[in-house]
């Protein structure tokens, strides 16, 4: 029997005072989820102590007190059940301590709050008190409340009719739970539509002659007043949606309207909806204003409120599919003819849409994918992270229209799904708001900052006095996909048929790989295991910080780009080293046995760049050895992959970030496009499309896509490919130029801030404005207009420049002839086999 058990029975309840007591700063308590079955409402929620383990099965224990306001009878006693729950440790984001046990869930049976026969009406605070041994010798007994979670039932807890007029409530008031226990005086079970307004009908315990229904509006103090009619308890009040439009009201974004009922003596009642018969809950088109409607909405405390507001998509019910969730509901808006329902990411803006079913009178059947579709085509799962749902016309006019959850279908939410090894769950905020939380692909008890922290303390050194295995773990940017150069590295590799394991490290499930490849999930344990294990680590961008190359290991940095702006520690600006960006490669670097160089050009300034002082290989990039020998038939998957229709002129934009464009919230960099769209495709939408590959560090959305015109490839996973296929290429100060002049087509800079970024943020390695190998377009309208006559004169370069890119491509893609990554492979096998040779000696 666990210690905490033994010493605090089930059947025991703790010692108490009779007066609340304090909280304890030490020890947070929360609900995270509540919900009603048979013996009553169930509450799961944690108390975590701050500075101690509560890692172990029974390292504690966590009772409930409920205590009636009034001090009406004894104070109740809930047992709990403890739960082990990994979230609590990851929600706690510090690595010192373990508190996977310090979940809970306790029951709160409707019949314990009666006595002799009657409900003990009013409201009850709920107390908390953990029991933890911080030593041997000491129980510890911490107080508190439960705080609301972020979202779902444990940030609005469900109501339930636990008698026939009797009303349970959970509620949070100063951010702790308590209970009230309610007889609704007026009850309302029934709204019905009629020629011009809405009978709304319930019952009353008083209902005095010339008691009316009172609605009172918020934003201007109107008052609407309507008499009853009455037959015995019950009563029926006309509402007609003219007094809701007149006087210049109805036209607000969102309108309330408080009801209740005035009785004769000046008293009021609030109107509590009881559900339980019927749906009262719904959108009613208010005939004078067009796309609003009244909607009666049932708040998270019982009562109800009158809203205008824009038709909603009002959900009333929910299935789980093994590919997404189908929802069902009511959307009254005179609306375009097709609708879609639009998923859109809250922090990297992508969206995914798909088609809404409509019916008679409003109704709707749509479907929210677990998965999504990027610009190559491939089916991955959702990116982790919130997921905004809205219906919203097809053909981009008019308004979005939220997802609400009706009543009837808020017991079904949380509701889960899996794609990709990841779950994919629906939810809701702000009590009845429904969204997509795709969860990480590493569970819980991976991702938390105490698992990581022994993650790389403790296994990955005990790993790395395992034996090496003859595998190779590719990465590239982190995770993100099977891509640049690493993936031409593993082509050849393949091609030989060299006897390894092929590893490849992938992030949220973001990448779709070829037969014969492993993923590995970034941060999982097997990720920790393969970079202490494998002979070869591959990577295009920065490995791990606490990375330590073992004897007989090879480690191949690739980089990721040609030398045009200045990089690591040739920036002038503070930007880089103010984030510690420089400290932790001068860590890094020393890591690499071998770095790889696109040209003698590139070679001296990655050697000063990085501080590298190991050795380097002038191989050219592995990744360009598809430009350099191109194949018509992948150029045609390509095209078919992204849809561009046959004949169709491809211009690729891709420019890339300004580190002085930061988000307001500081997660990434914006989009700031700079090229009119509207001019674009007046000049250019006949006979042309346009690719528009925004750098991975934008977060923001590309307007005006979707259009057979503009093509959005931020996702496409191998900017390489994109190169094969396009026509000429604009951007800005993109080192992309220096593997799209391999294919000796046409390029444009787009520089509409050549001398800020020049002179402030970057600089660059050579007189960009006299050997840039395509002309300096200063605006979005010479630029068009340049595209235009490219395209209507028929010549293969920009007049005046054929010489200049000759000069350029001389300088820096002489090592271009397709076998670059045959001299990688050769030069990295090598190295394998000498460290192999010298472990044996």
């Amino acid at each position: 029997m666990p210690v905490l058990t033994r010493l605090v029975l089930p059947h025991a309840a703790p010692r108490v005072t009779s007066d609340r007591p304090a909280a304890d700063e030490d020890v947070l308590f929360g609900l995270l989820r509540a919900r009603w079955h048979g013996r009553g409402l169930e509450l799961t929620g944690f108390a975590r102590p701050r500075g101690l383990d509560t890692g172990r099965p029974g390292s504690a224990w966590t009772w409930l007190t409920l205590r009636h306001e009034d001090g009406a009878g004894p104070p109740l006693h809930l047992r709990s059940r403890p739960r082990r729950m990994p979230e609590v440790t990851d929600d706690s984001a510090q690595p010192e301590h373990n508190h996977d046990w310090s979940g809970f869930t306790a029951l709160l049976e409707p019949g314990r709050l009666r006595r002799e026969g009657r409900w003990l009406l009013g409201d009850w605070r709920i107390e908390t008190t953990l029991f933890t041994r911080p030593r041997a010798t000491r129980l510890r007994r911490q107080y508190g409340a439960l705080a609301p979670h972020w979202c779902g039932s444990g940030e609005y807890p469900p109501a339930h009719w636990v008698d026939r007029d009797v009303h349970l409530r959970p509620y949070f008031e100063d951010g702790r739970l308590r209970v009230r226990l309610e007889r609704p005086a007026v009850r309302i079970t029934r709204a019905a539509r009629t020629a011009g307004g809405l009978d709304l009908s319930g019952t009353a315990d008083t209902c005095p002659v010339g008691t009316v229904l009172r609605l009172r509006h918020r934003q201007s103090a109107a008052v609407i007043e309507r008499p009853l009619t009455r037959g015995g308890d019950t009563f029926t009040a006309h509402l007609p949606y003219r007094p809701f439009t007149a006087g210049g009201r109805g036209g607000g974004e969102l309108e309330h309207w408080d009801a209740e009922l005035l009785r004769p003596d000046g008293g009021t009642d609030q109107l509590c909806l009881d559900e339980r018969g019927g749906p009262v809950t719904g959108q009613h088109p208010l005939p004078d204003a067009p796309d609003r409607v009244l909607y009666l909405k049932h708040l998270d405390d019982g009562r109800l409120q009158v809203c205008v507001q824009p038709a909603a998509g009002l959900v009333d019910r929910i299935a789980v599919r093994a590919d997404g969730f189908e929802l069902s509901g009511h959307c009254p808006a005179p609306a375009a003819d097709r609708l879609e329902l639009v998923l859109r990411h809250d922090r990297t803006a992508s969206e995914v849409r798909t088609p809404v079913e409509t019916g008679p009178d409003g109704r709707f059947l749509a479907r929210i994918p677990a998965t999504r579709t990027g610009s190559d085509g491939a089916a991955l799962p959702l990116r982790k992270g919130l997921w905004e749902a809205a219906l919203e016309p097809a053909d981009g006019t008019g308004p979005g229209r939220p997802l609400l959850a009706a009543p009837a279908a808020l017991p079904a939410v949380p509701a889960a799904t899996t794609a990709g090894g990841k779950q994919v769950l629906l939810q809701r905020r702000w009590h009845d708001t429904l969204l997509v939380d795709s969860t990480p692909v590493l569970g819980a008890g991976e991702r938390s900052a105490w698992a990581q922290h022994r993650q790389r303390t403790e296994r990955y050194p005990a790993a790395r006095r395992e034996p090496l295995c003859e595998a190779v773990l590719y990465d590239v940017f982190g995770g993100r996909g099977y891509a640049d150069s690493p993936r031409a590295v593993h082509a050849e590799l393949a091609r030989r048929k060299t006897p390894l394991e092929h590893l490849w490290a992938v992030d949220d499930a973001q990448a779709a790989l070829p037969a014969g490849v492993t993923p590995v999930r970034v941060w999982s344990p097997e990720w920790y295991r393969a970079l202490a294990t494998c002979r070869y680590l591959v990577g295009n961008t920065h490995f791990p910080d606490f990375l330590t190359r073992r004897p007989g290991q090879v480690v191949v940095q690739t980089w990721h780009g040609s030398l045009l702006k200045r990089i690591a520690h040739d920036v002038a600006n503070p930007w880089l080293a103010d984030r510690g960006y420089l400290e932790a490669l001068d860590r890094e670097t020393p890591q690499w046995s071998l770095l790889l160089s696109p040209s003698p050009f590139a070679t001296p300034i990655l050697r000063r760049a990085f501080r590298y002082r190991g050795e380097v290989l002038e191989s050219g990039y592995p990744r360009n050895d598809v430009l350099a020998r191109p194949d018509g038939r992948t150029a045609a998957a390509v095209r078919r992959r992204l849809g561009v229709p046959a004949g169709k002129r491809i211009v690729l934009y891709a420019p890339t970030w300004r580190e002085d464009q930061q988000r307001g919230d500081g997660d990434g960099f914006r989009l700031d496009l700079r090229l009119d769209l509207d001019h674009a495709r007046r000049l250019l939408g006949a006979d042309h499309v346009l690719l528009v590959r925004p750098h991975a560090h934008v977060r923001e959305p590309l307007p005006g896509t979707g259009d057979g015109f503009v093509y959005d490839c931020g996702d496409y996973p191998d900017p390489q490919e994109l190169l094969l296929v396009a026509d000429v290429l604009v951007t800005d100060y993109s080192s992309i130029v220096f593997d799209f002049a391999i294919t000796g087509r046409p390029v444009y800079f787009f520089t509409y801030d050549l001398e800020h970024y020049r002179d402030t943020l970057r600089g660059f390695y050579f007189d960009f404005e006299s050997d840039a190998p395509g002309p300096l377009v200063p605006s979005s309208a010479e630029l068009l207009g340049a595209l235009r006559e490219l395209a209507d004169g028929g010549a293969l370069l920009p007049s005046g420049y054929a010489a200049r890119y000759r000069r350029f491509r001389a300088e820096h893609c002489a090592l271009d002839d397709g076998g670059a990554a045959r001299r990688v492979v050769d030069r990295m096998l090598a190295l394998g086999r000498a460290a192999v040779l010298q472990q044996k000696e």
